[in-house]
């Protein structure tokens, strides 16, 4: 009963995060599931990926219903992010699963200060990044291959990397980049739960528990996004993320 209410709340909030900022659900759901369930790390990235790829398509419903999705210039960043991520999901599984989770913990901090300080606004105007406005093609390529790895390797979706690189190299607006991310993450994540299961196999059953989850959270968090202000979203999500992580890293040091 305990794992199932775990995998339920794993992929509700794992949902609320997709729909709200576009941030991969892996950054919620993989740190419940080790530190609640005690499930190997491998494990539990493999069903947080496959967690994401149901929060992630209905994210995408309806942020498509509000004309926020901007496919075809993104796809480079696609294909090079699937290629990445399938090399990156075969070497993770040699990887310890106590510096996997370690790992992963100190990657969900990361990036939960990120989605706090991060000013989206900036990136678009900035002479700083004008390198890969210049190269746009190589820099989806660099960017996507970065992505994958990520994904594959700590089982992080990469959306706000994903995020980042739209408004960084393609200029989207928020709302654009956010959908966008989430479209692009079903696919990313969709390849890096099959590479993880072939290496690991996880049960279905608590894939659908969980999803069940992650698409109840992103349906409701994807209609609520426009209601919070920005800073003020990006500053209770990034919170969250960053205390799971901390929770993920002590339970490893300690344990």
């Amino acid at each position: 009963m305990l794992e199932l209410i775990i995998l339920l709340i794993a992929g509700i909030g794992a949902g609320i995060v997709t729909g709200l900022v576009g941030a991969s659900a892996v950054m919620v759901a993989a740190p419940l599931l080790i530190v609640f369930l005690n499930y190997p790390a491998y494990l539990a990235i493999g069903i947080a990926l496959s967690i994401d790829v149901f929060a992630s398509f209905f994210a995408t419903l309806i942020y498509s219903k509000h004309g926020r999705l901007k496919i075809k210039p993104s796809l480079i960043l696609l294909i090079s992010a699937l290629i990445a991520v399938i090399i990156g999901s075969y070497f993770s599984k040699n990887i310890p699963s106590d510096n996997l989770g370690l790992a992963t913990g100190i990657g969900i901090i990361l990036a939960g200060i990120s989605i706090i300080i991060k000013k989206k606004k900036k990136f678009s105007t900035t002479k700083k990044f004008s390198f890969f406005k210049r190269y746009k093609t190589l820099s989806l390529i660099l960017v996507g291959l970065l992505i994958g790895t990520i994904a594959g390797v700590f089982g992080a979706g990469g959306g706000i990397m994903i995020l980042l690189a739209l408004i960084l190299i393609l200029d989207y607006k928020t709302h654009e980049a956010i959908g966008t991310s989430v479209f692009l993450m079903i696919f990313i994540a969709l390849f890096g739960g099959i590479a993880h299961y072939v290496n690991f196999p996880f049960s279905i059953s608590a894939l659908m528990i969980g999803g069940i989850g992650g698409i109840l959270g992103a349906v409701w968090s994807s209609k609520f996004a426009n209601i919070l202000k920005e800073k003020t979203l990006n500053k209770l999500v990034g919170s969250i993320i960053i205390l799971l992580g901390i929770l993920l890293v002590i339970k490893n040091i300690i344990l």
